[in-house]
């Protein structure tokens, strides 16, 4: 399949760090590949990248040593600090691809609107691209969660999108969405592992198919909603009256603190009870919020309960609380999401990935929530895969 480049948006954040210290653990028998999807049995015998084979590089607003920041993962328990030693050469190469980037400001824009954010972010991709060889680079956004903001008919085409950009249009208030567009334009397929509006957009859209690049998104599912996904099917199955879903999440770190600001909180709480919703129906009542607990740390607390009708009328009710490591459930994702959409590629698969839907709380390809359906979805997918790469071998 050739190199694959990874190139991770916040890649000094935790979940990128415990991505790539995790493909280099792993390609080296230093750690076993408990949480990844790509490494189980259902998944034998399809032309998976080699996790050595990623090429891992990116950028990020903060200026620190990426063995440093592995130490800080380890010291917040989210990764074991035995490996950063045998692997510290290894993260000292992978800093070195690494961008540093100034911290996205909106408001004023400058003269000539946001072009020139838009040329530096397409000219470290292909630098990347260009300085390590690499066969094809997929972009994949882990950076902290931004405002949403409102989809106006600047977002609709390429043309206006460009128009926009250039005069400094208002509502463009997004770094996600310049660096999407960015990897677009490059032909970069692009990943958004986060509830932040990126290639969902009409324009975005357009350009991927008309490139005939893959992209998929967004808000990786790794914990309560995940459990909503599986759960909620189970009461519409024995056809049980769900009339409250309400949770609480309680999380540290600087997902946290991030998410801790209104705008932040509501683009996040926007994505984790948009499944639900559309499962349930419109009569059901749905609530998450969401607190921020510095000394939690990278460790989420989610308390739900569910308050149901069932035979005769007889109201009963289910609570349950996920503790997870939030950095942990979420690494190994990035990295199956990375190896299955470097296979859909070389397939020749563009747009949107629907095979992708289990790994999202809001899939964009807009089908279902139900996550055993999700992953039926995708099982078949993955036969269909086995059965194309051996029909090639046996012709060849």
């Amino acid at each position: 399949m050739g190199r694959t480049g990874v190139y991770l948006l916040g890649a000094r954040g935790n979940v990128a760090v415990t991505a790539m210290l995790g493909a280099l653990a792993v390609s080296r028998n230093l750690a076993d590949t408990a949480g990844m999807v790509t490494a189980g049995p259902e998944f034998r015998g399809l032309p998976l990248p080699a996790l050595d084979d990623l090429i891992f590089g990116g950028c990020d607003i903060v200026d620190k040593q990426l063995r440093r920041r592995a130490v800080e993962c380890a010291e917040a328990r989210i990764l074991p600090l035995n490996l950063v030693e045998p692997l510290a050469s290894e993260l000292d190469r992978i800093d070195r691809r690494i961008h540093r980037v100034e911290s996205f400001k909106f408001g004023a824009a400058p003269r000539g609107g946001y072009l020139s954010e838009l040329a530096q972010a397409e000219e470290r991709l292909s630098r990347f691209r260009a300085e390590h060889n690499l066969e094809r680079v997929i972009v994949v956004n882990v950076a902290s969660t931004e405002p949403h903001f409102a989809e106006t008919s600047d977002y609709d085409t390429p043309e206006a999108l460009m128009t926009a950009l250039a005069v400094g249009a208002p509502g463009i208030t997004s770094s996600t969405l310049i660096n999407a567009l960015a990897a677009l334009r490059q032909g970069c397929a692009y990943i958004n592992f986060t509830p932040s509006q990126a290639s969902e957009l009409p324009a975005l859209r357009k350009i991927a198919r008309d490139s005939r690049l893959p992209h998929a998104g967004k808000d990786g599912k790794t914990g309560e909603t995940l459990l909503k996904t599986v759960l909620a099917p189970m009461f519409l199955a024995r056809n049980l009256s769900v009339m409250s879903w309400v949770g609480n999440n309680f999380l540290g770190n600087n997902d946290g603190k991030v998410l801790d600001a209104p705008a932040a909180k509501e683009s996040k709480l926007r994505q984790k009870d948009a499944a639900l919703k559309e499962m349930l129906g419109g009569d059901s009542f749905v609530q998450t919020d969401i607190k921020y607990v510095p000394s939690l740390g990278d460790w989420k607390t989610a308390w739900d309960l569910v308050h149901f009708r069932g035979f005769l009328g007889a109201e009963m009710s289910l609570q349950f609380t996920w503790q997870g490591c939030d950095s942990a459930l979420a690494a190994p994702l990035v990295l199956d999401l990375v190896r299955i959409a470097a296979v859909a590629w070389d397939r020749g698969e563009s747009g949107l990935l629907s095979q992708l839907a289990p790994f999202f709380k809001n899939p964009l390809d807009g089908h279902t929530h139900d996550f055993s359906q999700q992953m039926a979805g995708l099982y078949a997918w993955v036969d269909k895969v086995r059965a194309d790469t051996a029909s090639k071998r046996k012709k060849g």
